[in-house]
This record gives structure tokens, sequence and C-alpha cells, in this order.
């Protein structure tokens, strides 16, 4: 929800920047008059100077407060272990003994009426709602990518290497993950 308000807010910002520059550039085209105070100035110069970097700053500090969000370690409730692996993931629960899977997308002459194709698998991790969760990545053969975008979530999965990533569901729902890198024979 933060990452969209601030795609809403950089959005909002970039908005009014490109409708005021079409408009003086409008006004400079099919105006015949000329303000030589308005051309060369210190005062306009400072101006210019300055309203950009304070306009970098409105985007900059929402910026710099979502990053520190997102990279805020809570205490997990839960922990998951996904190993990606070529054209699967392996999950396993640490906090619970033995309960660990793999979960292969249906094939598409497998798939159900209303299933999604190269979205469904066969085996869903099933993950709490309103709890921390903590998920530890990594692979075995190549580079891959745990991403959930509903979620909001993307943590590269590189072989020989543990990466975690944090994150809180806060409504209910099927959400569907893509491996987003290259991955693969």
């Amino acid at each position: 929800e933060q990452l969209n308000f601030f795609h809403d807010h950089t959005l909002l910002i970039l908005t009014m920047i490109t409708i005021l520059v079409g408009y003086i550039m409008g006004m400079l085209s099919f105006n015949k008059f000329t303000n030589r105070f308005l051309l060369h100035g210190q005062t306009i110069e400072i101006i210019w100077t300055v309203l950009p970097a304070i306009i970098l700053m409105f985007i900059a500090f929402p910026s710099l407060r979502l990053l520190y969000l997102m990279d805020e370690i809570n205490t997990p409730s839960i922990t998951l272990k996904s190993i990606g692996h070529q054209w699967y993931w392996s999950y396993e629960y640490s906090d619970f003994l033995n309960l660990e899977f793999d979960s292969y997308m249906v094939p598409t002459i497998e798939l159900e009426m209303n299933g999604f194709r190269l979205l469904d698998v066969d085996n869903r991790v099933v993950l709490p709602m309103n709890n921390q969760i903590r998920i530890l990545v990594t692979a075995t053969d190549v580079l891959h990518s745990w991403t959930v975008p509903s979620l909001g979530v993307k943590v590269d999965a590189t072989p020989g290497r543990l990466n975690q990533i944090n994150f809180l569901i806060n409504r209910p729902g099927l959400f569907f993950g893509q491996c987003s890198e290259i991955c693969g024979a």
C-alpha cells in the first residue's frame, strides 16, 4: 500500500511539472513579446535552481522513509524458506517439523477451466494474515527472483547466498507469484 501511495505521490508531482512546462512552452511559442528582465537576471536563475531542488526533496524524503520501512526487521511470526530450482520452487516451513514441499506449475493441458495459465501451481504456500512473515530465499542452480507483485515483494535468489525479506499481508486473498528473472536452461 505504501508503495502505491508513493507511486501516486510521485506521479502527481511529475504531472504538475509536465503541465507547467508544457504551459510555459506553449506561451513562449505563441507569444511575440520578450521580457529582457525575465531572460537575464539573478533572481530568476536562483528560482530555477532552487525550485527543482525543493521538488526533488519532496520526492526523496518519502522515498527514503519507504526504504526504511521496507527494510525494518520485526520479530517474524513465521519463517518460510524458498529454494528456487529450474521451473519449480521448494518450500520449507522452518518453524514446524518436516514440513517441506515442491511447487510445480500446472501444465496447460491439466489446467482447470477457471485456472490461471502459467500462474497456478500444484502445491500452494499458505501464509497467515496480519502477521510478520520472513521469507528466506536461495537457489540451487541459476539466478531466480521470488516475486509476488500484488504484495510488492521481490527478492533475488542466488545460488550459495541466502536473502531475506519481511512483509505483512493485510488482506485475505489468493496471491500469485512468478519468477521474474530469465531462469532455466
